[in-house]
């Protein structure tokens, strides 16, 4: 054998193993998801103790006393706490809680948990659970975009951190929904400043039923939000479409002191975006929603946490009573043991970004990230994030909507998507037209 012949053979080898790390998964193992596994890549037993259930399927029939399109009452209004937890007693519960939670307990006396029965509610429609099905044997991962994938979660049994974040990006909320909202700021005083008051309206023409992979052009995300206040905003104006190739996703806004519509330039990683006033960036919001290029992703396992889900009781409380303190109100907010995916992002060698360093949590049956930690470029654990799912049977499925951050080194929070004083909370609607998520369609919205 020649050196130029076995120099071939060494590629070839090499390109095949590179393509064996990022292939689907064998028929044998994705059958596991009409076994063992829920629809979605849950596990579908509960745990050994039976402090988390077996899935039977989900939550899916209505609510006593909801309407359609209405507000949303809690299913578990009648539960009482199993437990608290609190600075005090926060060792006993120490592997259970994400390093920012921890922070929080310590850095706020009246900061605690309350720990409700687990409920897994999670469902979605079954040509999801058919497509998440199809994806498991044909989704791949090349470079950092998933290929191949369609309608479901992409890699229902991730082998990389970057799959299960890209399961995250692609979890099941709808195909099309709006809701009317309040973004709040928390300062470090502890003052609340209204910081957008709306409406947004959302598609995920990655879930439209009557798609396949071979015509989705790669939009998978698009959204249009309207501010009506406060008054030094209203009539702003922004519009968006993330694709799963991020050189192709574009972000617009409209300004009413200029009347124009300006493209934004960076629409993502660690740029301020418009809708949180600037508050946080546009890979913080739903916990992460940004390019994945800039980190590697390490799949560090599954484990049990603490981590708040199925926040129907949340919707309760007025808008008033939310924030005690620099936190949100411990009555208003329940917390579950449930199943997580962790996941370490750590800054590419060359890459920049504020945070270098991130930890994810995700749940194992909606793929959403629930909680999530970020560390500055010195080290310190600067933000936790957290993001409130809800019980939406009409979806079906256990959506997250409300989400937010606190900043453990300047003690201010920001809170956005709150829904409670609306007259609806969150609901689906007719697909939009894609014209309302371009440049275009903001110029003819444009009022003043």
């Amino acid at each position: 054998m020649n050196l130029r012949t076995f120099a071939q053979i060494t590629l070839v080898a090499a390109a095949a193993t590179a393509l064996v790390a990022h292939a689907a998964v064998g028929a044998d193992e994705a059958a596991k998801l009409k076994s063992t596994l829920t629809p979605l890549g849950g596990e579908k037993a509960g745990n050994a103790t039976g402090t988390i259930p077996a899935w039977t399927g989900g939550f899916t029939t209505p609510v006593a006393g909801d309407k359609a399109g209405g507000r949303r009452s809690d299913p578990f209004k009648a539960e009482k706490p199993l437990y608290s937890v609190t600075a005090a007693n926060m060792a006993q519960h120490a592997d259970k809680l994400t390093d920012g939670v921890k922070a929080m307990l310590r850095k706020y006396p009246d900061y605690r948990l309350d720990v409700y029965p687990t409920h897994r509610t999670a469902a979605a429609p079954q040509w999801v659970y058919d497509n998440t099905f199809k994806n498991a044997t044909k989704a791949r991962m090349e470079g950092d975009m998933p290929v191949g994938a369609y309608g479901g979660i992409p890699f229902p049994i991730p082998k990389t951190g970057l799959e299960a974040m890209w399961n995250h990006k692609l979890a099941w909320r709808g195909a099309s929904w709006q809701a009317d909202f309040n973004q709040y700021q928390i300062t470090a005083d502890g003052k609340v400043v209204l910081t957008t008051s709306g409406t947004i309206k959302q598609t995920m023409p990655y879930y439209y039923e009557d798609g396949n992979a071979e015509n989705f052009g790669g939009y998978f995300w698009t959204v249009n939000l309207v501010n009506d206040g406060p008054p030094i905003r209203a009539g702003e104006m922004i519009a968006g479409r993330e694709n799963v190739d991020a050189d192709k996703s574009a972000a617009y806004v409209y300004l009413t002191g200029q009347r124009r519509v300006r493209k934004l330039p960076n629409a993502c990683c660690d740029t301020p975006t418009p809708a949180s006033a600037g508050l946080m960036s546009f890979d913080e919001l739903s916990v992460f929603s940004g390019r994945t290029t800039l980190f590697d992703w390490k799949l560090v396992g599954k484990k049990e946490m603490l981590i708040p889900y199925n926040e129907n009781r949340l919707l309760q409380f007025k808008e008033a009573d939310l924030v005690k303190g620099q936190h949100l109100n411990p009555d208003a907010v329940r917390w579950e043991l449930h199943r997580v995916w962790v996941v370490e992002a750590s800054l590419k060698p060359g890459q920049r970004h504020q945070a270098p360093k991130g930890m994810y949590y995700l749940d194992e049956d909606t793929w959403q990230a629930m909680l999530g930690d970020r560390w500055d470029a010195k080290g310190q654990l600067w933000k936790t994030f957290w993001g409130f799912n809800y019980v939406m049977p009409d979806f079906p499925g256990t959506v997250q909507q409300t989400f937010g951050f606190y900043d453990l080194l300047s003690g201010q929070a920001y809170i956005s998507n709150v829904l409670n004083d609306k007259s609806y909370h969150h609901k689906a609607a007719a697909r939009w037209p894609d014209s309302i998520f371009t440049g275009e369609g903001l110029a003819a919205q444009g009022v003043r």
